[in-house]
């Protein structure tokens, strides 16, 4: 495959952090919340990020929107977030990660019926964007 692929709508980054302790899923917690604020000044497209913290299995979920595939690419110039993706493993943290594209409008993946075709991702841009 020739670069990423051609979908509408919108993207969802999962990035899961299974940490050995309390204190390692702590740093990555706050590093995620630092970085934030750089990702949503340097990269282009970027939504926003929620995290979803498992206390007991000291686990982070970084869930992420964006507006396409190709915005994904911008991350590059997001130096901090580089540098920051050499600490979990340094950390004996174990990483996953998942990028879902949409399968267009919810009423055609269910039921087969011409939607809208009007993305959500769109309207929440505009809503959350700087």
């Amino acid at each position: 495959m020739n670069g990423p692929p051609d979908v509408g709508g919108g993207v969802v980054v999962v990035t899961g952090f299974e940490c050995p302790g309390v204190w390692p899923l702590l740093v990555v917690l706050v590093m995620h919340h630092r970085m934030r604020r750089k990702v949503r000044r340097q990269a282009e497209g970027f939504i926003d990020v929620t995290m979803v913290v498992g206390w007991r299995r000291r686990s982070l979920l970084s869930i992420s929107l964006w507006e396409d595939v190709q915005s994904l690419y911008s991350m590059g110039r997001v130096s901090r977030h580089i540098e920051a993706t050499r600490v979990p493993r340094r950390l004996g943290v174990v990483t996953s990660g998942a990028v879902y594209t949409s399968a267009g409008d919810w009423r055609t993946v269910m039921f087969g019926t011409p939607g809208q075709g009007r993305s959500p991702f769109g309207s929440a841009h505009a809503k959350f964007s700087k």
